[in-house]
This record gives structure tokens, C-alpha cells and sequence, in this order.
């Protein structure tokens, strides 16, 4: 366990030796790169557990989390390649697609790299490939240059993290144990990578929502499958409980998809999903919304509600509606369309419906 996000290189993790838990000062540091380090713990750990009992381990890397640093073997993966730039690179903003917010442009992260090109040491974090400057260039040019850098730092340190869940699998078949061990490969969002020229995440826009669950469970799960239903996180534990023999608790809100991956999807398994981002700034307001399977409603209320981390200045609310089925890329907002206020109307009894269920109510008032 790291302290916060922890390191990408000679990371420090929490121990039992801690004088001042939580001082980051304090704890085991080892020489070498996080993710190598984070799967060669997890590896010793499994082999010197009781064979004779069952586990359960959760290996968290730090990957891929900005400055998406890559150790020394990945420095020329994807040296010379040209990636392909989404659609929606060069949206521009708000006149042309009827978004209500700004975002997290690529030009600010070029910012951040130019800002630590000239003094590395004051920034907070240490990025890969510099120096790098967007400087003097036009417009086009440099949010193209941005992306591309993105997209190989970001693919470089991911190829860090298959390389070591190459490992972990490895290490699970030389131990005899993978037939009857479930292995799970989770992220705790999506990420924007150039999608409407953003980066990071905290929108409920498709990049950023969506997360990958992968799950290996030969005894149970044909390989090769994909499953389509509207999962949430909160359905982790209940899977996890499931396959252990474990009742899932009564408050637990999340429901076991267990039948779903064996393909066996209950009839009554949710059409809809929920979502909520609570800390609030103008450029990517506090919001709230709802997802079927094939449309999308945003509300973003715009108040900071308190919430710590939030900015003090509130923004307008205003809505977003998406048919994802005619616009998968979110690149028009039809909230005033007139052929979609039926659906809209029914979208809203629907999610102030999951509110009440999911015992998210508050003063946001959905009108």
C-alpha cells in the first residue's frame, strides 16, 4: 500500500513500522519501478500463503496515473508511430457542439509539461520525454503534438502494467492454482485520451464512464466472452461474495453478476445506470445523470455542495442529452430537440427514481 498514489520510481509503502502512519516519510522504500515492485510483492505474497486456505489479494498499481512515467525497456515502444487522432480531436468547444462546460483541454496538459520543462523541481510530479513545448505553434498543430505525446507516455506505462499481469498469470499456472482462482483486471474510471481534445476524467461522457472489467475463471467463465449489461462498481463485492459463498451484506447497494457472465443474464437485471461526479470547478462542473442503453441525461447543477476539493464559484446548471445510438461520441447535444422531450421527461422520473434507491437526495432539485 503507497502512501496516496505513492511513486512511480523507488516507491515508499506503508508498514507495520510506521512511527506517524500516513507521514509519507515513513515506511519501506524500494529501489526500482512501482509497477514491477507492486506484481513481484504480489507474486511472493501468493507463494508463501497457506495452500491450504483460500486468498484473496488486491494488487493496486499506481499506472496509469498522471505524470504516466514508463521504466527504462519502454522508453522506444511505439518510437515512430503516428496514432490515430479521435474524431473529436478539434472539438473547440462550446459553439459548435452545444456542451455546457469547458473541460480539461489538451493545452492545459502542454502547459503542465512546458511549466515543468523549465524547472523540474518545482513542479509536483516528474513527467517523462521532456523537455517537450507546444510554443509558437499553431493551434492545430499543437493540440495534435499534445495528443500524440499523451497517448505514447500513456500506452508506455500501461504496457508496463500487461507486462506484470503477464507475470501474475504466469506465476498462478506454474503454482497449479489457476484453474480455481478468479482473477479480476478492474480501473476505477475510464480516461479521455484526445476525446472532444480533453484529457483525465470526471465527466460522464463515454471515455470517462466506461471502465474495463476483465475476469478469468475457467471453471465457470468460457473464455473469450463479452458481456454487454449495464454493470456499476458497486457490484464488485457482491460478484466477489458470490463466488466465495459469502452472503452479500443487506446496505450493500450492488448486486451479483455472476449468472450475467455465464451468460445467464436475470430477467429483471437493471436497464439503467446512475451516475455521480461531486467535486465541483467551472471547468468541469459537479454533475449527476443517467445512462441507458441507448440514451444519456447530464445535469449539471454546477454547486459545490461543501464538498472538499470543490471550488467556491458556482456555474449555471444546465442539461445534456445524448443519443448514443445516432451520436456515439457525444459530439451534439440534443437536450432542446423537440423530437426527444418524450424521452427526456421520462429519462428525468428515472433518475430521480434511482436517486431515491441509491439514497442520493439531497438539495439538488431535478425540474
Amino acid at each position: 500500500v503507497f502512501h496516496d498514489q505513492g511513486e512511480y520510481r523507488d516507491p515508499t509503502f506503508i508498514n507495520s513500522t510506521d512511527p506517524w502512519p500516513g507521514e509519507r516519510n515513513y515506511g519501506e522504500r524500494v529501489r526500482g519501478f512501482s509497477t514491477d515492485i507492486v506484481a513481484e510483492k504480489a507474486i511472493k505474497w501468493i507463494k508463501e500463503a497457506d495452500k491450504e486456505k483460500p486468498f484473496m489479494i488486491c494488487c493496486h498499481f499506481k499506472a496509469t496515473h498522471e505524470p504516466w512515467d514508463f521504466p527504462e525497456r519502454m522508453r522506444h515502444l511505439y518510437d515512430g508511430v503516428v496514432f490515430p487522432e479521435p474524431e473529436n480531436l478539434f472539438d473547440w468547444g462550446l459553439e459548435t457542439t452545444g456542451r455546457t462546460f469547458s473541460g480539461q483541454p489538451l493545452e492545459e496538459l502542454a502547459r503542465r509539461w512546458g511549466v515543468a520543462s523549465d524547472d523540474p523541481d518545482k513542479w509536483w510530479c516528474r513527467y517523462p520525454e521532456l523537455p517537450f513545448y507546444t510554443g509558437g505553434m499553431q493551434r492545430a498543430a499543437a493540440r495534435s503534438a499534445a495528443y500524440q505525446k499523451l497517448v505514447r507516455d500513456y500506452l508506455r506505462c500501461g504496457a508496463t502494467i500487461d507486462d506484470n499481469i503477464g507475470k501474475l498469470l504466469s506465476a498462478l499456472d506454474e503454482m497449479g492454482i489457476a484453474e480455481n482462482t478468479i482473477v479480476v483486471y478492474v480501473s476505477d474510471q475510464g480516461y479521455f485520451l484526445g476525446e472532444h481534445g480533453f484529457f483525465d476524467k470526471r465527466i460522464m461522457y463515454e471515455p470517462s464512464l466506461r471502465m474495463p472489467f476483465v475476469i478469468r475463471y475457467p471453471k465457470e467463465i468460457p473464455p473469450g466472452t463479452r458481456n454487454k449489461d449495464m454493470i456499476l462498481n458497486i457490484d464488485f463485492a457482491s460478484l466477489l461474495a458470490d463466488y466465495a459463498g459469502v452472503k452479500t451484506p443487506e446496505q450493500s447497494q450492488g448486486r451479483s453478476f455472476r449468472k450475467n457472465l455465464a451468460g445467464n443474464t436475470p430477467g429483471d437485471w437493471r436497464k439503467s445506470i446512475y451516475y455521480r461526479y461531486w467535486t465541483h470547478h467551472v471547468n468541469r462542473p459537479a454533475h449527476l445523470g443517467i445512462r441507458s442503453e441507448r440514451y444519456k441525461l447530464i445535469y449539471f447543477y454546477g454547486d459545490p455542495l461543501g464538498m472538499t476539493g470543490s471550488a467556491e464559484e458556482k456555474t449555471i446548471p444546465a442539461w445534456e442529452f445524448y443519443d448514443l445510438q445516432i451520436d456515439p461520441h457525444e459530439n451534439h447535444n440534443t437536450y432542446h430537440e423537440a423530437q426527444y422531450q418524450e424521452v427526456i421527461a421520462e429519462m428525468k422520473r428515472e433518475l430521480i427514481r434511482l436517486r431515491r434507491e441509491y439514497k442520493d437526495e439531497d438539495m439538488i432539485q431535478i425540474e
